[in-house]
């Protein structure tokens, strides 16, 4: 039975959706169609072929639990859509660095210092046989993202970036990937119908069409954890980047943009509610006005885009592909290493599959 080693750094709703997503489609069919899956099969592995490893973790309340059990711990408010049975993989105490704001220690529930002693990060990747680990740190965590993006280089591991840090699409850091015969994806996940591939397919529309776009923005909402640690505005200097670049790198001309998270409304828990504006002119120079509200529960729209980035990855791995995967990561990544329309990171996909694209 082929297998795919996949250890996770943080252990929020994001983990939590794609290990309820890997049971909830055990058994899915590989010869129809199935929600949320654009691959039953990718390349010869299915959804059950992921099996999870490792977890890094600084909540004291999740520490040492079974990570079946601790994906449903508190702050975590992703919906349960699956019953996970028991993984046999117990929480390890990650090192804090900079991936806790202030204002965070206590909605993460925080171990305090002397409490609990980290692990070797490499060493309980390299004891773990993991072939890829997967980065869900909390916006803002630059130097945590680099700690574990390197541990990943010491214990031979592939990376997966989904974190608005710029590593994958850093040549410096790609580098390294590809000199270690690694794959490296990322940067920073792009759900599956969520604010940016909307926006995104909005403004390449206009674009299309002939319709000159003056103005856009981007609003989101949020009440989950990740919303939390987004109020402090000093953390979101690349997450504004990377999302405003998804959608005017689609815009060939300079265009007044406002893009990213806007408010913490606890009551929402996951749900995420966007709200997407453009301004622009069309034949005559006559005005056109498009307005849209996106309402989606967070965690489970990337999760739907992770499982088949791991299924690439392995792929990469099984081929010995290093470096930076620029197919999937185009698709799949809000700051890939290049930037391509939609259609064509789908299309450079399905190459990737069947062989016919390198990376």
């Amino acid at each position: 039975m082929p297998e795919i080693r996949v250890a996770v750094v943080g252990v929020g709703n994001s983990a939590s959706a794609l290990i309820q997503g890997v049971q909830y489609y055990e058994d899915a069919e590989e010869d129809s169609s199935v929600p949320g899956l654009t691959h039953v099969n990718f390349g010869g592995y299915h959804v059950r072929d992921v099996r999870f490893v490792a977890a890094f973790e600084v909540n004291k309340n999740k520490i040492g639990k079974d990570l079946s059990e601790a994906i449903f711990t508190e702050p975590n408010c992703c919906a349960k859509f699956a019953d996970v049975s028991n993984l046999g993989v117990k929480v390890s105490a990650a090192p804090v660095l900079d991936g806790v704001a202030p204002h965070m220690r206590e909605p993460f529930s925080v171990y305090a210092e002397g409490e609990v002693e980290p692990v070797d990060v490499v060493e309980t990747l390299k004891k773990a046989k993991a072939e890829l680990l997967v980065n869900y740190l909390p916006v803002g965590s630059k130097n945590a993202s680099r700690f574990y993006a390197q541990a990943a280089l010491d214990a031979n591991c592939a990376f997966i970036n989904c974190m608005p840090e710029f590593i994958a699409s850093d040549q410096a850091w790609a580098r390294k990937f590809e000199e270690r015969g690694l794959p490296i994806a990322g940067d920073d996940i792009k759900s599956q119908v969520g604010a940016t591939i909307l926006h995104r397919n909005l403004a390449r529309l206009c674009v299309d069409r002939g319709v000159i776009i003056d103005e856009t923005y981007q609003l989101n909402l949020g009440g989950d954890t990740d919303f939390l640690n987004m109020t402090v505005e000093e953390r979101l200097k690349t997450k504004r980047i990377s999302k405003t670049e998804a959608v005017t790198s689609l815009v060939p001309y300079d265009l007044p943009t406002r893009i990213g998270p806007s408010d913490y409304v606890p009551f929402l828990g996951n749900k995420k509610i966007c709200y997407l504006w453009l301004k622009g002119r069309k034949f005559g120079d006559r005005p056109l006005t498009i307005q849209v509200k996106l309402e989606v529960e967070d965690s489970p729209n990337s999760a739907g885009v992770v499982i088949d980035i791991i299924r690439a990855v392995k792929l990469a791995l099984d081929r010995k592909i290093a470096g930076q995967l620029l197919s999937i990561s185009s698709y799949a990544f809000k700051h890939p290493p290049i930037q391509v329309p939609d259609s064509l990171a789908k299309q450079s996909v399905e190459e990737f599959i069947q062989g016919k694209r390198e990376r």
